[in-house]
């Protein structure tokens, strides 16, 4: 087990890395509303449910990929991913009678969710809505409705609301499956993220400052969080940075790979571990920055392995720390990236 407590940035110096450090409070938070999670679990009644649908974007959506992963391996139902056009642009409802339906939101106030979620509550789907701020439009268009409770996010890039919401979804999920294993798991979370804090993940930095693109891999449960790593990479570091399953990765996006594009690796210790460990030994063998976390061949500091599930969400926490101070080395504001807002309204 590789640890280090050296910094990587001043939680003072921006909204990004404060709101980052938040995360261990805002898991502990949603530990407290487990009760409330479990009633809602207990009215949700998915015995007959044939499917599960997914709807969010950016970084909710990616906190809905990895809710996907937990869906199909704790409940054993097949997970969609909602694409909201189909309702604002095509116009055309889908048939959801008995569907489990979850919407993930940030703000709650995209008009494309909120259509998308009365339509599936119209068409008979039972709507949950993982939300961080209530009353809102979101929330209201939904049965259920579960707060994030993160409070006012400042920075642009968003941070303790996405761990916030896999948290939140992971509590609805353990209650639903009645998993002892990840309650327990989630117990852990808190303080494991406030841990991860401390970790330096600072010598990717080292390869992003010459790279041309940046590839960021993980499989099953660290799908999501790395698409959502891939994506702060992007906006907040300008870099074009590509998220892959790594079984993926082993295909065509392979042939992209050369010195001037790093690979983070996440590893986790379960049935995936074996494919990662797999390609991380190729990586290094064809002379590919690998910067790797998680399992014994790990290159980055980390606080060793828990539950995969847990520790796919706390993997996040040193992965923001590390791009918010490159950020600032590099003279980027990580809290208002060039032409974005906090809120985007689709239709």
């Amino acid at each position: 087990m590789m640890q280090s407590s050296k910094q990587t940035t001043d939680p003072a110096r921006s909204a990004m890395a404060r709101e980052t450090n938040d995360s261990a409070e805002v898991a502990a938070r949603i530990l407290r509303r487990r009760r409330a999670i479990s009633d809602i679990a207990g009215q949700l009644d998915i015995s007959t449910a044939p499917l599960a649908v997914l709807c969010g974007r950016g970084s909710s959506g990616h906190a809905g990929v990895f809710l996907r992963y937990l869906i199909e391996t704790r409940l054993h139902l097949p997970v969609s991913a909602s694409a909201p056009s189909v309702i604002t642009a095509f116009r055309k409802p889908l048939c959801l009678d008995h569907a489990l339906f979850i919407v993930i939101s940030q703000s709650g106030r995209s008009p494309d969710l909120v259509a998308a979620t009365r339509s599936a509550r119209e068409s008979g789907a039972r709507t949950v809505a993982i939300v961080n701020v209530v009353p809102s439009p979101v929330a209201d268009a939904a049965e259920f409705v579960i707060p994030i409770e993160a409070g006012v996010e400042q920075s642009v890039a968003a941070t303790k609301t996405v761990v916030g919401s896999m948290a939140a979804g992971a509590e609805l999920i353990a209650a639903l499956a009645d998993d002892a294993t990840l309650r327990s798991a989630l117990d852990r979370l808190p303080e494991r993220l406030a841990r991860a804090a401390a970790l330096d993940w600072s010598a990717i930095a080292t390869d992003l400052a010459n790279a041309s693109a940046v590839f960021v891999a993980s499989r099953g449960l660290g799908l999501g969080p790395a698409r959502e790593i891939a994506l702060k990479l992007a906006e907040i570091l300008r870099l074009p940075a590509l998220g892959f399953s790594a079984a993926e990765l082993q295909h065509g996006p392979r042939a992209a790979l050369s010195a001037r594009t790093p690979v983070l690796l996440m590893r986790l210790n379960d049935e995936t571990a074996a494919t990662v460990d797999q390609l991380a030994d190729d990586l290094r063998a064809s002379r590919i920055a690998l910067h790797l976390a998680g399992g014994p061949s790990a290159s980055l500091p980390w606080i060793g392995d828990d539950d995969a599930a847990t520790d796919a969400i706390t993997m996040l926490v040193p992965a923001y720390r590390m791009i918010e101070a490159t950020a600032r080395a590099w003279g980027f504001d990580p809290d208002r990236p060039p032409q974005l807002s906090k809120v985007t309204e689709t239709f």
